[in-house]
């Protein structure tokens, strides 16, 4: 089982979208919100994605796909 942590920026159409859910279901990756930010204009999300290592990178190619900014996050994002 691999562990991946990404953020996650959308574009304002993609907001109000189940994008996060879908990947969950779609890909079998258990997906773990760690921090996130949305507003009605702008959202991101750093989660942590653990599953099959070849799931989560076909995932990520989806949410990309979508047109979701995927970035790679290093270390530990939530602190205390």
């Amino acid at each position: 089982m691999a562990t991946q942590r990404v953020k996650f920026t959308f574009p304002q159409e993609l907001i109000t979208l189940p994008v996060i859910y879908q990947l969950g279901k779609e890909f079998n990756v258990v997906t773990n919100i760690r921090r996130a930010d949305v507003t009605a204009d702008r959202g991101w999300v750093v989660l942590e994605l653990e599953g099959d290592a070849e799931e989560i990178e076909r995932g990520l190619a989806w949410v990309a796909a979508k047109g979701v900014r995927v970035d790679p996050v290093q270390g530990d994002i939530v602190e205390g």
